[in-house]
């Protein structure tokens, strides 16, 4: 910024204007639970997996399961996630293999939520075990102290109140916090503190320390155009100008680019909270007239919707699907489960009889289609004995679809997609039906 866009000119005292301070930085803290399922599974079996140094969770040895998530010890050996048990138990055969402890997962999940409602003012849950927050306007609260040493305090009310162990990145956005995270982590050799926070302004040299693939959203494939064009690493692509990245890679990626490599992120942390109801829709570019294309449409809102449920850490076993013809008639159809789903697979196999009832009822051009989930798994009332039919009064109940049942290894399968998700973007890995489909729909406004 220039001086004259800051002190009057020579001779003028300004008169009367105000004088407004600089706006302090924002402090954005993100909160990552420890290897969380392999914590928890051993907090609810401390003399099975709370014993065992060498701890996969996600399936017994024998079954068809990936891993959900696997100790730092096993790590060593190359065990990841969203890799098959048998695979994982040939690079590290003495491991002790669990399934997930899920019900307890999302109870401790919301355990710490609360503790960190204590501090901050926003909280962002962004998966069961990591939580945005955001401190703005809590330097007073705290004496002016450094956002490490809230941080600190933090982590220690966490353990104190749940047994559990958390990491904590902080800084200026939430971008710089992500990064902040990963160097906070305790794992083994590392000397980290389990709190990792960087000074307004030394934003640009944190990020020198990584590989432009390690950025958020910076996917395999857009890796690997920086890397033809020579750059590899944040402090390569740093030495390069703004105007020179959007020449070479387009107006939006380049800005996006450039920014993201000086630790700039304007996104904010908005709170969320628990709903009754979780729903996707789309309004489609033309009508829809085959049944293939708009089953399909089903299976790419069922990806969408179960992935929000899972988000939330909830499971549902209430699916509606809602259906708006060509003449703008609404109607919609609800089946309640005997049992709580999550996966997509599910959703799919719940939400699918509906749909067809509905079509087979009224052959109509589809202008909109939507699915939504309800009754969540923690509202106490008690699964119900029977099976419902799909429409009240529909008929024999005896002739209703039988209801989904997930497996652990369905559960951990989504799981592990959602962490690719969260990594690489939603559409990093979809079901091979949805690949270039939209044609068929022309352009999508999805609520």
């Amino acid at each position: 910024m220039s001086t004259s866009a800051t002190m009057p000119p020579s001779g003028d005292t300004g008169g009367d204007a105000p004088h407004h301070p600089p706006t302090p930085p924002r402090r954005i803290l993100l909160i990552d639970a420890d290897a969380f399922f392999v914590a928890v599974a051993r907090q609810e079996d401390p003399e099975g997996a709370g014993k065992a140094t060498l701890l996969i969770v996600g399936g017994r040895p024998g079954s068809r399961g990936v891993v959900c998530s696997a100790s730092y010890e096993c790590r060593a050996y190359g065990v990841r996630s969203a890799m098959p048990i048998s695979r994982a138990l040939k690079l590290c055969p003495q491991a002790t293999c669990v399934p997930v402890p899920r019900h307890v997962c999302g109870q401790r999940s919301r355990e710490i939520q609360a503790v960190l409602a204590q501090f901050a003012p926003v909280i962002q849950p962004s998966s069961i075990d990591e939580w945005y927050c955001d401190l703005g306007g809590t330097e007073a609260l705290y004496g002016h102290e450094p956002l490490e040493m809230t941080a600190h305090r933090m982590r220690e009310a966490v353990f104190a109140a749940t047994g559990l162990r958390v990491s904590i990145g902080g800084g200026s956005s939430r971008l710089v916090a992500k990064m902040a995270v990963e160097m906070a982590k305790p794992k083994p050799g590392t000397g980290a503190t389990g709190v990792c926070c960087v000074p307004p302004g030394s934003e640009e040299e944190f990020l020198r320390g990584f590989r432009l693939g390690d950025l958020p959203m910076v996917g395999p494939r857009f890796a690997a155009r920086l890397e033809r064009m020579g750059l590899e690493t944040v402090e390569q692509a740093q030495r390069w100008p703004e105007e020179a990245l959007v020449h070479r890679l387009g107006e939006r990626a380049g800005r996006w680019l450039a920014r993201r490599i000086r630790g700039r992120d304007e996104s904010v942390v908005v709170p969320r909270d628990r709903q009754k109801q979780v729903s996707r829709e789309t309004t489609f570019g033309r009508n829809l007239h085959d049944d293939d294309v708009v089953e399909r449409e089903l299976l790419r809102l069922a990806v969408r919707v179960s992935t929000d449920l899972r988000r939330q850490a909830l499971r549902a076993r209430t699916v509606t699907v809602k259906l708006r013809d060509a003449d703008f008639r609404t109607r919609s159809a609800q089946r309640t489960l005997s049992t709580y789903i999550e996966s997509e697979r599910s959703v799919v196999r719940a939400a699918q009889p509906l749909l067809r009832q509905m079509r087979a009822s009224r052959r109509a051009p589809v202008r909109l289609l939507g699915i939504a989930l309800s009754h969540f798994e923690d509202e106490g009332d008690p699964l119900p004995a029977v099976q419902l039919g799909l429409f009240s009064g529909a008929g024999d109940p005896a002739r209703a679809p039988e209801d989904p049942r997930e497996t652990p290894r369905d559960r951990a399968l989504v799981q592990a997609l959602d962490r690719i998700r969260g990594r690489f973007g939603a559409d990093a890995i979809v079901p091979a039906r949805l690949v270039d489909s939209s044609r068929d729909t022309g352009p999508r406004v999805e609520e």
